[in-house]
């Protein structure tokens, strides 16, 4: 462990549950990178992430955004094409963004793709879903609504899923963000997971939630927004 780390954890009262605005100010303080850490959110789900109807994905658009423009390719074919370019996608393409895609050049933060394309994908999607970025309905990435799509995504719309553990690991913004742009975020992404709750799930929901910068500690913070 770092000597940084170590003066930071310092700060922290282990023993305290954090009201939100408490402990984003403490993340504020603990900053010491000589970059813009990155300020994640990690939720304990009390799910079974074995049973499918319990599983926890969905997307959101956070008020105040992530701090950074994501990169957006979109796999359309015909007219499609000049919709995405026009809406801002980045990379746009059919053919030949396959090929690109196959020999590892991926340029691009999130894929999109028209319905009638995904069978063209099953080629390369065991290289796109390891990385997270394999064009799903759930995410709302499969979609003949290319020119929404795009710009809700180059705006920050985020996908949020539970990992194996019923853990969700969210960014949230940028930790040089205002205190009240990062609590405002923070706040929008628990209310989201809570109204997403399975019907299947019971008891307490949410078993705990901490926040973290990249280089940083995680702190405890209420669940209760």
């Amino acid at each position: 462990m770092s000597k940084r780390l170590k003066e930071a954890r310092k700060l922290i009262d282990k023993s305290k549950i954090y009201i939100l605005a408490e402990a984003v100010t403490l993340l504020k303080k603990m900053s010491k990178a000589k970059f813009d850490e990155t300020v994640e959110v990690h939720i304990k789900l009390r799910i079974d992430p074995k049973k499918s109807d319990q599983m926890l994905r969905g997307t959101l658009s956070l008020p105040y955004g992530i701090g950074r423009t994501r990169r957006v390719a979109v796999l359309v074919k015909g007219e499609k094409q000049k919709e995405a370019e026009a809406a801002g996608a980045d990379i746009v393409g059919y053919d030949d963004l396959v090929d690109n895609i196959s020999k590892g050049d991926i340029d691009f933060d999130v894929l999109v793709a028209t319905p009638d394309v995904m069978k063209d994908l099953s080629k390369v999607a065991k290289i796109l879903g390891p990385k997270g970025i394999m064009p799903s309905p759930k995410s709302g990435t499969v979609t003949f609504e290319i020119t929404k799509t795009v710009m809700e995504l180059k705006k920050g719309r985020l996908e949020y899923k539970n990992d194996s553990s019923g853990i969700v690991h969210v960014p949230v913004g940028k930790i040089s963000f205002e205190e009240e742009k990062l609590v405002s975020n923070i706040k929008t992404l628990l209310e989201t997971v809570v109204k997403s709750k399975s019907v299947s799930s019971k008891g307490q929901y949410i078993k705990s939630v901490s926040i973290s910068s990249t280089m940083g500690p995680g702190i405890f913070v209420m669940s209760k927004i």
